[in-house]
């Protein structure tokens, strides 16, 4: 005697779908140590622009000078740098880890108004602030009117 079995939609899709995240921890949310990694670290950044110059600010705390790297190629600006999990800690002893570690690259178009020649980065408190003059050309310039007299 032949047996029919009903067949349930919902039974085959929740497998399949528990293997997709289970593809997707192993591969992506561990690292080769088998230790849960977080999210690709992307430092938050600021952008703002003033009268005479365009100026971006990145959250990098904890990183050397040495570790930052600001570069300009073809009028894009791009950050790159790296912050290391402290060696002097036993990893077993942390109770959490939240904070982002390893390397980071922010990458950002500049307009042509500023002179890529003329960049000043300084680094303090754990803050990369980048003053990017703007061309002689781009900044405004008030214009006199002259005014004559009975339309002379």
């Amino acid at each position: 005697m032949n047996t029919i079995t009903r067949w349930d939609q919902s039974r085959g899709s929740t497998s399949l779908q528990n293997q997709v995240i289970r593809l997707l921890e192993d591969n992506f949310l561990h690292d080769r140590s088998g230790h849960a990694d977080l999210a690709t670290w992307a430092p938050a950044v600021d952008i703002y622009e003033t009268e005479n110059e365009l100026v971006v600010k990145a959250d990098l705390p904890d990183l050397q000078e040495k570790d930052i790297d600001v570069r300009v190629e073809n009028n894009t600006l791009t950050i790159r740098g790296e912050r290391k999990f402290e060696k002097g800690v036993n990893e077993d002893n942390y109770l959490r880890v939240e904070r982002a570690y390893g390397s980071f690259m922010r990458s950002f178009s500049l307009p042509n108004t500023v002179s890529s020649e003329s960049i000043r980065a300084e680094y303090r408190n754990g803050v990369l602030t980048l003053h990017m003059a703007k061309r002689e050309e781009s900044k405004p310039k008030q214009i006199k009117i002259s005014v004559s007299a009975n339309g002379k």
